[in-house]
């Protein structure tokens, strides 16, 4: 009892930077550590078993039935970097699509700010906040609410490929007129980060020009919590030291192990451009942090949107609310017995587990997974942050559920052995070129140019083999570096387009030839490596692989066109399927997620 009251009289930061890098004995008052030598032997052993070439970080939080904190923990595992350097509770992450809770805590603050006129509150129109916007459904544009768009039932897919490096917001708002819908308005959940590209316009557009996104959020959430290591910025996150690296697999094989491979970087845009201002992707992911700060967060969340330690109110309880209720729900049957259907919110997920209410909401972008989750009937909160790409996720969530048996004081499961058996299964191969093919309704050459798709943009696409003879010169300068900047990435024998597009998603789109105007499509990324002997590497081929991903190229009195689809519309993460089906139809176009219109008819 003592020790109790003498905990409770240390002033509330200290507790705090405790868990920052002083006495780990602070950081608990009146319970057990729950990252202990125990999970840390855990830890260590699912990233041996999953081979991961990178590790995690882990928050974790619990209150008392009186409302103390018995647990502020933080601690690191693993790999940070490809240097070797060593996963600590300071190393920031990418918390990808973890960043759109504060993208709508923003717009909840703007709700409250009685300044701002008219007012407006989540079922206000998109077109009554967003004049401009505009769709290929008229019932979306004008019937589409802002909890329509942020509960994921617009019946617009992702189509996020579209987004060019220097790309503006209003450019993405200005691009959306053109995408392809999949289905009908309201019929169904359908995953998309351009609503929270569109909603992240709000704080400049709302506060006149005062302001940028990344900035009000920093002044009106981040430095209001003390999340100091929190930011938007890749600059500010790399001058700390403690940036982390995505750590991909480097040859990646598939066929012989699904977890070997070479511990390789795999570089993601983060936003470097943009700074703490913001870009295009921020309001949907941008945010880097930590979990010294996700303890921070997750306090907060669970104090429905008070500063821990004190009584000040940062985040309005009723937006901390309206964002945890289910509007729609995402899956159609539960995976496990222990876990229920998923309903989505916004930018939340409401789930039960073990007869245990859960909000969360994972993240994912090249080389970062993420896991924020709170049981608001326990006082529970918990944060997996990992920087291993390709099975990030699902370490993350076997991680999470461990934790949260623990923390229960349930009879642990086995998460490892059953994802591993339920979810890690190798794509069918790759379905063999036709020894005798049938060519291409044109010559190859035809099909050299540039296209345009007015939601996409243009792009040059270069005959790589055989050579073309009236290759430009941008062409010939591609197909010279590709050897070194994409090795391995131009299969022999085989007709082979290229196209280089500044996309923060992928740098090169390969569309090998199959039979008669069909192609193969991949997108493939440049990875620049610390290696004299091998600068680059070429990430995301899938030429050994049935990825599903084609182009149809269409010749018609003098016009040139390419549809493609399998997965402009659906998902792209590793080990996740299309989330939406191709379109059908009898043309060419009707078939198309993206079509693409050459501009310069030549060579026919």
């Amino acid at each position: 009892m003592l020790l109790q009251s003498l905990v409770k009289l240390i002033p509330y930061y200290l507790l705090y930077i405790s868990i920052a890098g002083l006495p780990q004995g602070l950081a608990q008052s009146t319970t057990e550590e729950l990252l202990d030598d125990k999970t840390e032997a855990f830890v260590n052993q699912i990233l041996v078993d999953w081979k991961s070439p990178g590790g995690l970080s882990i928050a974790f939080v619990k209150q008392n039935e009186q409302g103390d904190w018995v647990n502020i923990e933080a601690k690191g595992y693993g790999r940070a970097t490809a240097s070797g350097k060593n996963v600590t509770e300071k190393t920031l992450f990418n918390v990808a699509s973890n960043s759109k809770l504060f993208n709508v805590f923003a717009a909840g603050l703007l709700m409250h700010n009685e300044s701002i006129t008219p007012r407006f509150d989540w079922d206000t129109k998109i077109t009554d906040l967003i004049p401009e916007f505009n769709v290929t459904d008229p019932v979306t544009k004008n019937e589409a609410t802002l909890l329509d768009f942020l509960s994921h039932r617009t019946g617009y897919p992702r189509h996020e490929f579209s987004y060019r490096y220097n790309d503006t917001v209003d450019d993405a708002i200005e691009k959306f007129q053109y995408w392809r819908q999949s289905y009908q308005f309201r019929q169904t959940w359908q995953y998309n980060n351009n609503p929270y590209t569109l909603l992240s316009i709000l704080p400049p557009r709302l506060l006149n020009g005062t302001t940028t996104f990344g900035r009000y959020i920093k002044e009106n959430i981040f430095d209001p919590l003390g999340m100091n290591s929190t930011t938007y910025s890749y600059q500010v996150a790399e001058a700390s030291g403690n940036r982390a690296d995505g750590m991909g697999r480097k040859d990646w094989d598939l066929y012989t192990d699904v977890f070997a491979g070479t511990p390789a970087a795999t570089k993601w845009w983060s936003g470097t451009t943009g700074g703490e201002d913001g870009n295009v992707l921020a309001g949907a992911g941008g945010v880097i942090s930590n979990a010294v700060d996700m303890t921070t967060w997750l306090r907060t969340l669970l104090l429905e949107g008070q500063k821990p330690g004190t009584n000040q109110t940062v985040i309005p309880a009723d937006v901390i609310r309206k964002t945890a209720t289910a509007v729609i729900p995402q899956s159609l049957r539960p995976d496990f017995p222990e876990v229920s259907l998923l309903a989505y919110g916004s930018a939340q997920v409401q789930i039960t587990y073990r007869g245990h209410l859960i909000v969360e909401h994972p993240g994912f972008v090249r080389g970062f997974n993420s896991q924020v989750s709170r049981l608001p009937n326990n006082g529970i909160g918990v944060a997996v942050l990992t920087n291993d790409n390709e099975y990030g996720k699902l370490i993350s969530q076997l991680v999470k559920y461990y934790i949260m048996d623990r923390a229960l004081g349930l009879e642990p499961i086995d998460w490892s052995t059953r994802l591993m058996a339920q979810k890690i299964d190798p794509p069918p191969r790759a379905t063999p070129r036709p020894q005798n093919v049938t060519l291409p309704s044109a010559n190859f050459t035809t099909y050299a140019g540039t296209y345009n798709n007015d939601g996409y943009g243009q792009f040059e696409l270069c005959l790589v083999s055989p050579p073309n003879p009236f290759a430009s010169g941008a062409c010939r300068q591609l197909v010279d570096s590709l050897p070194t900047i994409l090795p391995g990435a131009v299969r022999p024998g085989i007709p082979t387009f290229f196209g280089a597009i500044d996309s923060p998603w992928f740098s090169h789109i390969r569309m090998e030839h199959f039979s008669r105007d069909l192609f193969n499509v991949s997108l493939l990324i440049s990875t620049a490596q610390n290696n004299t002997d091998e600068p680059f590497w070429t990430y995301n081929d899938h030429s050994a692989s049935d990825n599903g991903v084609i182009a149809e190229i269409e010749v018609d009195n003098g016009h040139v066109g390419i549809g493609m689809a399998g997965l402009w519309f659906g998902h792209w993460e590793p080990n996740v399927p299309p989330a939406t089906p191709k379109p059908k139809g009898n043309t060419v176009r009707e078939r198309a997620e993206v079509y693409w219109e050459k501009l310069d008819v030549q060579h026919q």
